[in-house]
């Protein structure tokens, strides 16, 4: 399929709290995009919004982390709890070059869509556990630099400020453009 542009810091709808998904029609091949755009990045997790389209929708690939794992898709995802605490080093697709260390539940209880609708609600923990905590907070406009100490975030407040300034100077540039719209 192809590579959708992730969008960063600084754009507003990375600090929306994104909509739920009715139309599940065209799903498909934005999923496939999106996790064409997830790999190309090297990520290991990917929300709707960050490639700029409003929905409640991410997807997770841990695989070559754990080999019991799969790719996953999440759709109007919920933390129904949590449990525990630790702390990891955190990157984001969105705030690229820097890195974290965010304080998190360890164990989580998440209720969540499938692609042909199904409701499931599932406990995870560690890397996957984190990694949707992460992705959760996307979909509601919370990113890891929210996350963090004062002291942390005064430590990559330079080059934060260079990403959104980059991604305004971008958006200015495309102001009167479509989004992508499912």
């Amino acid at each position: 399929m192809s590579v959708l542009e992730v969008v960063n810091y600084g754009d507003t709808i990375l600090r929306k709290k994104c909509q739920p998904v009715n139309d599940f029609s065209k799903l498909p091949a934005f999923v496939e995009d999106m996790f064409d755009t997830m790999y190309e990045e090297e990520g290991i997790g990917l929300a709707a919004n960050q490639v700029g389209v409003d929905m409640n929708l991410f997807i997770i690939d841990i695989a070559h982390t754990d080999e019991k794992e799969f790719p996953r898709i999440f759709i109007n995802g919920e933390i129904t709890k949590s449990y525990g605490e630790s702390v990891f080093s955190e990157g984001c697709l969105s705030i690229p070059q820097v890195a974290l260390e965010v304080t998190r539940p360890e164990k989580i209880r998440f209720k969540y869509q499938d692609m042909k609708k199904q409701w499931y609600e599932e406990e995870f923990d560690g890397l996957l556990a984190r990694a949707i905590q992460h992705e959760m907070d996307h979909l509601n406009g919370v990113l890891i630099i929210d996350l963090v100490s004062e002291m942390q975030r005064a430590k990559v407040q330079r080059e934060v400020n260079k990403i959104k300034n980059e991604s305004m100077s971008r958006i200015q540039r495309i102001s009167g453009k479509k989004r992508f719209v499912l």
